[in-house]
């Protein structure tokens, strides 16, 4: 999950890959009502109970409210969704595919009813959120922040096991440092001080009576950098958020990121215990198919 545009269904797709290309099974979850195009064709697409483009067209909704309104849908029909993932074999990696509205991962209930559905009661799946964030944010750093914040709401609205995620690394890898990156990954607050936009820190000489709610004062002066060095300095008091990195088109980045996620919801611990012979059985089997 994560904003709009972070690259979360080309990581699915690129976490789908990497998992068949090592002879692992996976069940794909669309719950994105607005999805057209797909990799790889989902188990369970939620476009099969309800589109975001009928939900607009006959409510008259726009595409927030349209969306949310999906959601509630699928909460009143939640068979739609358990009784497939019910068949769900253990070995199987259950990857959820999340639309880009961060509202409902940051302050409306309907998640967290979704998560105690699937982690609680005959499912008992163990979970975990995959929060995107564009890495080309880090140009604007108040938006980086800003982002940020968003990721640590997530983290307090769902209350399960969380990994963010730096996404699109190969778009900045080549123009910043790594030390400058490193103080991106684990949200340095001096990075407000250090911003070198200057439109983002107050101007010299500037009367601090200045009236904040001034169109020409809402994103540059004082009061705009206080207010970002105040989101800065509360994700550093709860010390909470840092980033893996991602560059969904290296094999190895995928695979760094899906052993985060494995030891978040214990894959291997829960998996069946194997006879030394079995793996070696398997490929027989797999050789006289061929």
């Amino acid at each position: 999950m994560g904003p709009a545009g972070a690259g979360k269904t080309t990581f699915c797709n690129a976490l789908i890959s990497h998992l068949r290309n090592n002879r692992r099974s996976c069940f794909y979850v669309n719950l994105d009502p607005a999805a057209d195009d797909f990799q790889y064709e989902p188990d369970i697409d939620i476009k099969e109970l309800i589109s975001l483009e009928d939900v607009m067209e006959e409510m008259k909704l726009g595409p927030n409210g349209g969306l949310i309104y999906c959601f509630e849908f699928l909460l009143q029909n939640l068979d739609f969704l358990t009784e497939p993932l019910d068949d769900v074999d253990e070995s199987q990696l259950i990857i959820i595919d999340m639309p880009g509205q961060i509202e409902l991962y940051t302050h409306i209930p309907i998640l967290p009813s979704l998560v105690q559905t699937l982690s609680r009661g005959s499912l008992n799946i163990n979970l975990c959120a995959a929060y995107l964030l564009e890495a080309t944010f880090i140009v604007d750093r108040p938006k980086f922040f800003a982002g940020t914040l968003s990721a640590m709401s997530a983290m307090l609205m769902l209350e399960m096991p969380h990994v963010n995620i730096m996404s699109k690394m190969d778009l900045i890898n080549p123009t910043v440092s790594r030390r400058e990156l490193k103080r991106f990954i684990h949200a340095d607050v001096a990075l407000i001080d250090d911003d070198p936009d200057p439109s983002h820190h107050s101007q010299r000489g500037e009367d601090k009576s200045t009236d904040p709610s001034s169109s020409s004062n809402v994103m540059g002066g004082t009061s705009f950098h206080k207010l970002n060095k105040a989101v800065a300095q509360l994700i550093d008091d709860f010390s909470m958020v840092s980033f893996l990195q991602l560059d969904a088109q290296d094999e190895d980045s995928v695979g760094g990121i899906l052993s985060y996620i494995d030891d978040a919801i214990q894959f291997h611990e829960a998996q069946e215990p194997r006879e030394p012979n079995d793996e070696l059985d398997n490929d027989e089997m797999m050789g006289d198919n061929d």
